[in-house]
């Protein structure tokens, strides 16, 4: 299914007479019947509770997918304004549809790329990382120099699926690799002297907030 025929499926793109706007019960059923990762519902209220109770306005995501977690995230408050980067043409077109959708194109701004390649000088208050899960610690050297004094790194899907504690629920090669790296990066993430960790393996797919104690 392409991208168009996806979307008249589903409701998530624009109609001849304007623009539609999926609520975000039927974005939720879009990512599941496509299979589309995006945070579980108590990752997401999480993740809000922190911007609203921290009063986070700068926002950077690494993975975009279709615009779910970008489009709750910039509903909370006009002022917030969010980077979101996304690798694969295909999501990041369909999320530009679903963020014009709910008219929310001043607030997130996608970026169509790989995250290796972007840059900027920008400081975020917030940094959510839900993209290539082997490339997290790549992606902490990369962006921890953006992080505004005072801001946190939230990395989501540190459990995946129980499989971390639990390398037997899968037989998959790659998938094996994957969660070594994962399980690693974790402990690193508890034991470096350069990171505060707060690790909630209750919350969704297990949740770590990071702050930064030297950049």
């Amino acid at each position: 299914m392409n991208l168009v025929e996806a979307g008249r499926c589903s409701r998530l793109e624009a109609n001849e007479g304007g623009k539609t706007m999926p609520s975000i019960n039927e974005l939720e059923v879009y990512a599941q019947e496509n299979h589309v990762p995006i945070m579980m519902k108590t990752g997401i209220e999480f993740i809000l509770e922190l911007i609203r109770n921290q009063a986070y306005t700068r926002i950077l995501e690494l993975g975009t997918a279709i615009g779910y977690s970008a489009i709750r995230m910039a509903k909370l408050s006009p002022q917030i304004q969010i980077d979101t980067l996304e690798n694969d043409p295909e999501r990041a077109q369909l999320a530009l549809v679903n963020i014009a959708a709910q008219q929310l194109e001043p607030q997130i701004h996608v970026h169509a790329l790989d995250i290796a390649r972007f840059q900027t000088d920008q400081q975020y208050d917030l940094i959510f990382v839900d993209a290539a899960k082997a490339q997290y610690p790549r992606y902490l050297e990369q962006f921890r120099a953006n992080l505004a004094d005072g801001g946190v790194f939230v990395f989501d899907n540190l459990n995946f699926h129980g499989m971390v504690e639990d390398p037997s629920l899968t037989e998959n090669k790659g998938t094996r690799q994957m969660i070594k790296k994962l399980r690693r990066f974790r402990e690193m993430l508890m034991t470096h002297p350069d990171y505060l960790t707060q690790f909630y393996p209750e919350v969704g797919d297990g949740v770590a907030v990071v702050s930064l104690l030297r950049k």
